[in-house]
């Protein structure tokens, strides 16, 4: 939490300023009704004409003076609690960005986007609030029951007494209430994780006619919030008849009595005016309170949000830069020494013992059945996870020693699931080299055979990419994937089953081009066809986790009855598709 306020130190001015104008705005309100008890007892009983018209020009100023510090607060408290959230809006978004896939597969996608939206949005109310009231209301309470004593003490004890019963009953309502708001906000989370699929996936939801099932999923999403909320307000809803009740009752007693003191004193030591001037305190009081009590439970519900976006903020990765990094890979050679690996969110080891050598500028395949682990193998070479025993080297020094960025510029990965970001294609094929020029740009989709299908589009490579490449076929999007991974001039190149959208006549061209293209540099080819890792140097052969076999497509037939099964398999399926075509 010390970390949060640290976000708020650019607007330390803005933050004092704020309660302070607030606390002047009190000050003119709490000399108002003297004022009025002054027009009453002298300007009215002695029907001074030129005297209460004075005294109503002070009114008059004490208001303009009073809303000028209304305002002047409301923009200083304003400008603190937006610039505040935008600060921390931006460090966690910086944050996140830095976390490794093993904090995000933990917390989730959509835990993360209500942090960063309804949570953070949730601090900004609270902090706006609280510098607007939370000085404000005590200062006015305490005022109020200073000048009250100095009219009449005996008055002024009843409301120190309404004062403490209510106070004592607002501190149990919101006590309540913000239990029920806290276990609110923790179900956000299940809600946006429904929207959130069901608009990713809308047309697996429209293809499956699964509308009726993912409403209700969603409504019992949204049902648990409602039924959260409403206990809070259910609860919260006592706060009105009972600040009601108390103003009414104290108003009915002031009155009683003070008429008592009026009439007994012969308006000499207690008057009208005092009256009035101890009704106006009242209401002032007990407003203040009421005021206070939103201000507590609005700062209850965003210091729930508060730790959530903490949580975030104190989730440390594991996958930092040593001291003194490398800066520098010197080839695509690589090595898994004795590695095992687990996720952190079931603990189950992934991948176990693995023993593997490649030289620089081999062509590695990686074959295996559905959870053998072949993803998880590549993706402990750019460390987007960390092994959890053993060593992986590349260029001869462990990954672990190198610098992240400089680590990750020389591994360019086409991932399982590809991604395209709102944008032209240009601008996306230059997420693998900024400073590609329009000639490498284009050769390197020649290579991938993205060419054919990009000179078709009327805009070219200047045609607009829709969020997530909704615009494109499967296959369309993963040949431009893969020419922005060629456009980086990696090291080592991992295409991790990237071309099972295309076709056998274009995943053979790429192969053909793959040959050629980036000489030097290690290329790691996952692949579920045979077809597409046949040429390669070494073939690498998993099986539940384990290093099952190793070597080229001719020896892995003549002894491995893994691959041999798989590959006579694919065979009998390619037959049977020939025969019926």
């Amino acid at each position: 939490m010390n970390k949060m306020l640290g976000y708020l130190k650019d607007y330390k001015r803005e933050s004092v300023l704020a309660p302070l104008f607030k606390m002047l705005e009190a000050t003119f309100d709490l000399f108002v009704p003297l004022v009025m008890a002054d027009i009453v007892n002298v300007g009215i009983a002695a029907h001074d004409f030129r005297y209460i018209l004075v005294r109503c020009g002070i009114l008059l100023l004490l208001a303009v003076v009073g809303l000028a510090c209304s305002l002047t607060a409301q923009y200083f408290s304003a400008k603190a609690a937006v610039g505040y959230s935008t600060s921390l809006r931006h460090a966690l978004f910086e944050h996140i960005q830095r976390l490794g896939f093993t904090e995000m597969d933990t917390m989730g996608t959509s835990t993360l986007i209500t942090r960063m939206t309804s949570d953070i949005n949730q601090v900004q109310s609270g902090l706006n609030l609280f510098l607007r009231l939370f000085l404000r209301s005590p200062f006015v309470v305490v005022g109020a029951m200073i000048m009250a004593f100095t009219i009449n003490a005996k008055l002024a004890s009843i409301y120190l007494v309404a004062v403490i019963i209510l106070g004592g009953c607002l501190v149990l309502i919101m006590s309540r209430a913000s239990n029920y708001f806290s276990a609110a906000f923790k179900k956000y989370d299940d809600l946006n994780e429904s929207v959130q699929e069901n608009v990713s996936a809308i047309r697996v939801v429209k293809a499956y006619v699964r509308e009726k099932f993912e409403g209700e999923k969603f409504q019992k999403a949204s049902e648990n919030v409602r039924r959260l909320l409403m206990r809070a307000e259910m609860i919260l809803a006592w706060n009105a008849p009972l600040m009601q009740l108390t103003v009414y009752s104290c108003i009915l007693i002031i009155s009683w009595i003070g008429a008592q003191l009026i009439v007994s004193s012969g308006a000499t030591t207690f008057t009208t005016g005092d009256l009035m001037s101890m009704l106006s305190y009242c209401m002032n009081i007990l407003m203040s309170l009421m005021m206070l009590s939103m201000v507590f439970v609005m700062i209850t519900m965003s210091m729930a949000s508060a730790r959530r976006v903490a949580e975030v903020l104190d989730e440390q990765s594991d996958l930092t830069n040593g001291e003194d990094p490398i800066m520098e890979v010197k080839d695509g050679s690589v090595k898994f020494d004795h590695v095992s690996f687990a996720y952190k969110k079931d603990g189950k080891k992934a991948l176990e013992d693995i023993n593997l050598d490649i030289q620089s500028g081999q062509t590695i395949g990686i074959i295996g059945g559905t959870g053998s682990a072949k993803s998880s193998l590549v993706q402990l070479l750019p460390r987007l996870y960390d092994v959890t025993e053993g060593s992986v080297t590349i260029g001869g020094v462990d990954v672990r020693r190198y610098d992240l960025e400089t680590l990750r510029n020389n591994v360019a990965m086409v991932l399982q699931k590809n991604e395209l970001f709102s944008g032209t294609i240009a601008e996306n094929l230059r997420w693998g080299n900024p400073d590609a020029t329009d000639a490498e740009i284009e050769d390197a989709c020649k290579q991938a055979c993205a060419d054919e299908f990009i000179e078709r589009f009327p805009d070219k490579y200047q045609t607009h990419i829709e969020q997530g490449g909704n615009n494109v076929s499967g296959g369309q999007k993963q040949r431009l994937c893969i020419a922005r991974a060629l456009l980086k001039k990696p090291k080592i190149l991992i295409l991790d089953d990237s071309t099972s959208a295309v076709d056998m006549a274009t995943d053979e061209h790429i192969r053909r081009c793959l040959r050629t293209a980036l000489p030097g540099a290690t290329k790691v080819i996952i692949a579920q066809r045979i077809n597409s890792i046949m040429s390669c140097d070494r073939i690498v052969v998993l099986d539940q986790g384990r290093l099952a076999d190793m070597g080229t497509h001719q020896e892995l037939l003549s002894r491995s009855h893994i691959y041999r099964d798989v590959y006579e398999s694919q065979m009998r399926e390619g037959a049977v598709d020939h025969a019926a075509s």
